[in-house]
């Protein structure tokens, strides 16, 4: 049996859990406050705490270091109803075992507790953080995803092990790589984005690893590279599945063994350097075309972290478009800015371009309403963002819809085959046209025709390869 203190201002928390915990054969005993708290943990010892954020008088974060004095190394859990990027930051740099966001699920705080309890693990001790929340770190949501989302930055911006984020596009992958970095120890030092997708196969060595004098035509001096540059700061390199084939072994060897040797250099150069990794492509699809190394894939991946889109957390919605109003206009961000009506329609739409999308649309509403409450009508046209009700059948352009059915009809029975060759096969049919098409219009030119499409030049030109196109 073990002894567990709950300190929670909500008594019906307190009598819940502690019922439950009891019924599980634990000795529970319960504190409507730190202070009380406190006093109960000096007069007997306790295998793990239950802490409240807010409580009356001293906030369950600020009276953490006191518990860590009367309790050792017993796990602290702490639970709130206001959960955000900072106070799960918070509590895991100040040793939290684990974080609860209010409500939670009694099966699931249990096996929180369970596995406290089972812990051998002392509690980590780490520096306190100003307050600094959505302001500092532009990730803003108080849904279930998000406090996972919450979770895992804590745990992983304190290691230096590389992160692979995944998302859909306007997602905020760099967000998270930001937010990473900043509650990290590195982050007083630079932060650097390189987009890989931007930079020409030709350029993309020279770029990250730097080059010596004489090396090229041109090369006048030596330079140094990204990663050099970077010195004892985090690099997010970011659109990772557009790295070509030929550089990945090289990028593979900078993270595995921390060096770089530069374009004409037969010496290789250590550099200090926390690896990010994002993308919003397939990477395990590109594995299996032999486009993407798995040597490279799981030394990324070393801790996942996946970005829900906008659509399975329509709660976040008020709170983010509350966010950008302010961030749009400060002298106005106030909840009345944002009618029930125009609530309704911002749940109504789809934002198929996730929460970049809502940031543009609100930030047009803000110059339309001139200093007025937002309007429906001051959105953009729910076309724009492929709202259900202006699309045809499952949600596709009539035209587009019997054309993809047609597509489809067109594939053989998969038989044996998984989803993934029926997704291969499907694209095979519809791909190679639709580069035919948008080619013709623009007279053969691949960075136009890239640009139309909407993807960057150099995976235009691998799936012109792998067509047999080009």
């Amino acid at each position: 049996m073990s002894r567990v203190l709950i300190v929670d201002d909500e008594a019906s928390i307190c009598w819940a859990f502690g019922e439950y915990l009891g019924d599980l054969g634990h000795d529970v005993a319960v504190a409507s406050s730190a202070e009380e708290g406190l006093d109960a943990a000096r007069s007997g010892p306790f295998d793990a705490v239950v802490l409240d954020v807010r409580l009356p008088g001293m906030d369950g974060l600020t009276a953490m270091p006191a518990f860590r004095e009367r309790i050792g190394d017993a796990p602290i859990i702490v639970i709130t109803a206001f959960g955000s990027l900072d106070t799960a930051v918070r509590a895991m740099e100040a040793g939290a075992f684990d974080y609860l966001v209010k409500p939670f699920d009694l099966d699931e705080a249990g096996a929180v507790v369970r596995r406290a309890l089972e812990s051998a693990e002392p509690g980590r001790k780490g520096r306190a953080k100003d307050d600094e929340g959505p302001a500092r770190t532009g990730l803003v949501g108080s849904s279930p995803p998000m406090q996972a989302l919450f979770k895992q930055i804590a745990l992983v911006a304190p290691t230096d092990v590389p992160v692979l984020i995944t998302g859909e596009s306007g997602t905020g992958k760099e967000l998270v790589a930001r937010a990473i970095h900043q509650n990290g120890p590195r982050g007083a030092r630079t932060f650097l984005p390189v987009c890989l997708a931007a930079l020409s196969p030709g350029l993309v060595e020279g770029e990250l690893f730097g080059h010596v004098r004489g090396s090229f035509t041109g090369a006048s001096q030596d330079r140094k590279g990204l990663l050099e540059l970077a010195a004892g700061g985090t690099v997010l390199l970011d659109e990772i599945g557009d790295v070509p084939l030929g550089m990945q072994v090289k990028l593979l060897r900078a993270i595995e063994h921390r060096e770089v040797t530069p374009v004409g250099d037969a010496r290789p150069r250590g550099i200090d350097v926390r690896f990010l990794a994002a993308t919003n492509r397939p990477l395990h699809r590109l594995m299996a075309d032999n486009q993407f190394r798995e040597d490279l894939y799981f030394r990324l991946s070393v801790f996942p972290i996946h970005i829900p889109p906008l659509r399975d957390r329509p709660e976040d919605i008020p709170e983010l478009a509350r966010h950008f109003i302010a961030l749009a206009d400060p002298s106005r961000g106030r909840a009345a800015d944002l009618r029930p009506d125009t609530l309704a329609e911002l749940r109504r739409r789809p934002w198929t371009g996730n929460v970049r999308e809502l940031r543009n649309a609100i930030e047009r509403a803000v110059i339309l309403a001139r200093g007025c409450p937002i309007l429906p009508e001051h959105l953009p046209p729910a076309a724009a963002s492929l709202a259900p009700e202006s699309a045809g059948v499952d949600g596709l352009d009539p035209a587009i819809a019997r054309w993809t059915e047609a597509a489809l009809a067109a594939l053989p029975d998969p038989d044996a085959e998984g989803a993934d060759s029926l997704y291969d096969r499907f694209l095979a049919q519809v791909e190679p046209p639709m580069l035919r098409a948008v080619l013709r219009r623009e007279s053969g030119n691949k960075a136009l025709a890239a640009q139309r499409i909407g993807i960057h030049r150099g995976t235009l030109r691998q799936k012109l390869r792998r067509y047999g196109m080009e």
